[in-house]
């Protein structure tokens, strides 16, 4: 931290205490406190984590809940690095350091670019801009999340979004690079990215505070805050689905039941034949340890996974499912230790690495815990996405983004009309505008072979995406009411029209 610019702070360069912390670092502290008075963040107790709650209970998470929840786990994983004074806590020291309200802050941040309906609108959206729009980039949630925080939301300052240091920006940049270019790290398959080319001089400018880290590499703080994610998503969805009671114990036993029986004859099948037959008993987890082989040969291993199997088939399977929820208190304590004990369990088995491999972070979880996560999530993956009556209702869902994207372009497109559509819409496109005429500008390299005339209507499209994508999912369903006319409710309070 200087005092000439204390916006490039970066960590503390001791160990202190939660008060001395808050002190030291006063603003890191800042940082966590504009994120959480943020609308962004606020909107995201009405945007769905994996299931609506208006179908399913409040017990529901929704990305809010989620958040609050991974910012509680990625701090308990950052205090005890802080505050390792062996070998551990050299290396850590030695990679940038591990602040705890650095990694609050960006856990608390990491959801804030999720569109409404969770990960089905943020296909939607991708799809929309990249086909509408030409924006090669498309949509990404976590790209977006560092577009909101370094410019579409603002706290006294224009131009600057939050204007959050070094330290929060570099540990939200979960893949820190832009759309095909994280081949190195995530494999070239990978889909993800941090940055879009308008924000990526930002982002870049945020990663030189940790010249140790390597490019493509999470900063230890991003690397726990990832871990955190993996760890609240695996248990606190099992916990919505098992109060919603949509874990079928029978269905789940006899997947598991009989992988292990047929073992033998799975592992002799090729991938197609799996694939082909993956509605069987048995199958689908055959496939999930060849994707778990096939893209982290670095970690995958036979016997952790076998072992991982055992663990969640004793302790989830047969153990939680057999007794189904209630609604009780004795069920809600009985839900709360079994989420308490994976929580430490896994919180514990956090390492740290000096060289890590292409796929991993410098803070990682050990082999057990890495298959047994990936089993955790399978629970979900197969017995609740691929369901096919949630899939009717998303496919309902993406139809409504697409009407909201292409009535709001048309909107735009009207010359008599356009000077009544929604303000910050306009706002939006003209931000977007000035971002890609920057580039244009200062890198053309980033946008070769396209003239003015296509980058302001591509600079349109980000605007729209960006308008639609920060909706809630009920100002999405009634906006899209609105626009057909099929509603006259027309003075909802909260649009923020």
């Amino acid at each position: 931290m200087t005092e000439a610019d204390p916006r490039t702070a970066r960590r503390a360069p001791e160990v202190l205490d939660d008060f001395q912390l808050a002190e030291r670092n006063p603003h890191f502290r800042v940082d966590l406190e504009r994120i959480r008075f943020s609308p962004y963040f606020a909107r995201l107790s009405a945007v769905t984590q994996v299931i609506s709650q208006s179908g399913a209970g409040l017990a529901v998470h929704n990305r809010l809940t989620h958040s609050v929840k991974v910012a509680a786990v990625a701090r308990a994983i950052a205090m005890h690095l802080h505050r390792d004074t062996g070998p551990v806590g050299q290396l850590v020291e030695e990679l940038g350091g591990c602040d705890p309200v650095v990694v609050q802050a960006a856990a608390s941040a990491h959801d804030v670019g999720h569109p409404p309906f969770g990960h089905l609108g943020e296909r939607a959206l991708d799809r929309l801009a990249r086909d509408r729009f030409r924006l090669q980039e498309g949509f990404e949630g976590n790209a977006q999340t560092y577009r909101i925080l370094t410019r579409l939301d603002e706290h006294d300052v224009s131009g600057v979004g939050l204007n959050l240091t070094s330290a929060v920006r570099a540990a939200v940049l979960k893949y820190p690079w832009r759309r095909g270019e994280g081949g190195s790290r995530r494999g070239a398959t990978s889909h993800k990215f941090s940055m879009y080319v308008i924000d990526a001089a930002d982002a870049r400018a945020a990663r030189d505070a940790y010249p140790t880290i390597a490019a493509g590499q999470q900063t230890l703080e991003c690397s726990v805050m990832d871990i955190a994610d993996d760890i609240a998503y695996s248990l606190h969805d099992l916990d919505d689905f098992y109060r919603a009671g949509l874990l079928n114990q029978g269905t789940i036993a006899g997947e598991f039941r009989e992988w292990r029986r047929n073992l033998a004859e799975l592992r002799a099948l090729d991938t197609l034949t799996l694939q082909s037959r993956s509605r069987a008993p048995g199958y689908s987890l055959e496939i999930l340890w060849r994707r778990l082989a096939e893209r982290d040969p670095w970690i995958a291993d036979a016997e952790a996974f076998d072992n991982a199997v055992a663990r969640v088939t004793e302790e989830v399977i047969e153990g939680l499912l057999t007794v189904p929820f209630d609604g009780s208190l004795s069920a809600d304590r009985a839900l709360a230790r079994f989420t308490g004990d994976w929580i430490r369990h896994l919180q514990s088995s956090v390492e740290v690495h000096r060289e890590p491999a292409e796929r991993s972070g410098h803070v990682m979880l050990d082999r057990t815990a890495w298959h047994e996560v990936a089993v955790l999530k399978f629970l979900h993956e197969r017995f609740i996405l691929d369901r096919p009556d949630l899939a009717v209702y998303q496919r309902g869902q993406a139809s409504l983004l697409e009407r909201l994207v292409d009535g709001f372009t048309e909107w735009l497109d009207d010359a008599h009309d356009v000077r009544r559509a929604p303000r910050r819409m306009i706002e939006l496109v003209d931000l977007a505008t000035h971002d890609y005429l920057a580039v244009a500008r200062e890198h053309p390299e980033a946008l070769p072979d396209i003239d003015e005339r296509e980058l302001r209507r591509r600079a349109a499209g980000r605007g729209v995406i960006d308008y639609v994508g920060a909706l809630t999912d009920a100002q999405a369903a009634h906006l899209d009411a609105l626009l057909a006319g099929h509603t006259e409710r027309l003075w909802d309070a909260g649009q923020g029209l």
